[in-house]
């Protein structure tokens, strides 16, 4: 099953590949945030968005993220799978 999932970004690693290190339920990995470029600006540090195969594909309120994130963990065994993928994609 493939989960989009909330995390804030932490940092801008690469502006022009538009590149982030987001918190993911403790783990930090590098997202690509361009697709939530807009001429407001866009995403940035502080920001929560749902991540979804190494994208940020939406930004959240931090609310939306906790409730969110509630609903995920009350999946059990299918979110802790996908958790468990995420730190494996992170240590690569």
């Amino acid at each position: 099953m493939c989960l989009a999932i909330p995390g804030r970004i932490v940092e801008v690693v690469d502006e022009p590949n538009r590149l982030a290190r987001v918190d993911v339920a403790g783990v930090q990995r590098t997202v690509n945030v361009g697709l939530l470029d807009d001429p407001g600006g866009g995403a940035g540090p502080g920001d929560w968005v749902l991540i979804h195969v190494g994208f940020a594909i939406s930004k959240v309120d931090e609310e939306e993220a906790n409730l969110t994130l509630q609903l995920l963990r009350g999946m059990g065994a299918e979110y802790e799978q996908e958790l468990e993928e995420l730190k494996a994609s992170a240590i690569e």
